[in-house]
């Protein structure tokens, strides 16, 4: 499949441009055309630029589902909405991508199929929303839903990612001066000591030499640092190492609880606003799964499939599986018996978003000292190796 920019008429001879993606050859980009009225003139062919596609944020996502809800729900057509859509864009990128998208569907294809083409733009979810909208006539509703989840991932992933900040920002500051007394300082002071004829202890050797690899040899630190975050992402590209790495951030220390925390939420969340619009039981589970990217929640997630085609209940599906806290299926329990899970477990994941706020802030909490005191503590060494000799030196001269 190519990507073509063409030149083409309406049936009244004006002429137009665009671009159509995912067409094998210029005949079918002509019966493509052809079909809703429209004659080719020229066609070249060209390619998706994927440093194009990187400026797509989630926020012009989010707007498009809003708007887009909204103008359906008003009585416009799909195409109708698409090309108002496709006018007002800001981002040429984003309004390339809706063209694709309403030419798709002006030729036939399903409104799910047309966004699926750009499956790394619109994620899973958003296709199964689609999908249930506009199979069971909800499409306004599933697209504002869409975007209110959208929104709400987006303001969950910030939260987590602030965490995360401080101590990036403690670490870069204690990279570079740690490796600007090395490669400026010490130096300075090795060529004194050398004048001197200083005996040079230990730490302070180290430092010396941790000095001169620095300074000659930073290339060779380049180079092995690239080749190792290659060798890690391609172990991680391996089904059994990203298992196992899944499985750590679950478990690991710090971070466990708040990784789970926020990986139940994406879960419970995804699966419940998909069957709030007609998706199936097994799947909306299967959605949420790839929604939540971790190895261990797809093992419990075939379990929990296997365990409502049996015939049971989700609530108790759930209580098989300690990821999932007693909040969580207290709510699914409550919810199943009165015919309302979907708001019952939106409201379990609530929950758990206030929670990740109160875990992030507490972390940060803790953090902040223990990364100052760190910091202190690194650059105290340092300098204390550095002037260590010195110290040798003035308590021999004032024997």
């Amino acid at each position: 499949m190519a990507t073509y920019e063409y030149e083409a008429k309406d049936g009244v001879g004006n002429e137009f441009s665009g671009t159509y993606s995912d067409i094998e050859n210029v005949a079918a980009l002509r019966a493509e055309l052809n079909k809703v009225g429209y004659s080719l003139v020229k066609a070249s062919r060209t390619g998706v630029r994927k440093e194009r596609l990187k400026r797509i944020r989630r926020s012009d996502v989010v707007a498009f589902a809003y708007r887009f809800a909204g103008m359906y729900a008003a009585g416009l057509s799909v195409i109708r909405c698409l090309e108002t859509l496709e006018e007002q864009a800001h981002n040429k990128a984003f309004g390339a991508v809706i063209t694709d998208v309403r030419r798709s569907v002006e030729t036939g294809s399903s409104l799910r199929n047309a966004f699926a083409k750009h499956s790394n733009i619109f994620s899973e979810f958003f296709l199964g929303m689609v999908e249930a909208g506009e199979t069971g006539g909800k499409l306004a509703t599933a697209l504002e839903m869409s975007a209110e989840y959208l929104e709400k991932q987006a303001e969950l992933r910030h939260k987590v990612t602030s965490a995360f900040v401080y101590p990036a920002v403690v670490g870069a500051v204690c990279l570079l001066v740690v490796g600007g007394l090395l490669i400026f300082i010490v130096p300075v002071f090795s060529k004194l000591y050398v004048r001197l004829h200083v005996s040079l202890p230990a730490f302070t050797q180290a430092l010396v030499s941790l000095s001169a690899v620095l300074k000659y040899w930073w290339w060779a630190i380049l180079i092995t640092v690239g080749a190792g975050v290659t060798v890690l992402r391609r172990l991680l590209e391996k089904p059994e190492v990203r298992a196992r790495w899944d499985v750590l951030k679950l478990n690991m220390p710090v971070f466990g609880r708040l990784n789970r925390m926020v990986v139940v939420s994406h879960f419970t969340r995804t699966f419940a606003m998909l069957i709030s619009v007609g998706v199936s039981l097994v799947r909306s589970l299967e959605v949420a799964s790839a929604v939540a990217h971790n190895h261990r929640v797809s093992e419990i997630t075939e379990s929990l499939q296997q365990s409502i085609k049996a015939g049971n209940p989700v609530a108790k599906s759930m209580q098989a599986h300690d990821i999932f806290p007693a909040v969580i299926v207290q709510l699914a329990t409550s919810g199943e018996e009165a015919g309302v899970l979907p708001e019952m477990l939106n409201k379990g994941a609530d929950f758990l978003d206030r929670d990740i706020d109160r875990a992030v802030s507490a972390l940060l909490v803790k953090l902040e000292p223990a990364l100052t005191l760190l910091l202190g503590a690194v650059i105290g060494l340092v300098v204390m190796g550095i002037y260590m000799p010195i110290f040798d030196y003035m308590s021999h001269l004032s024997q």
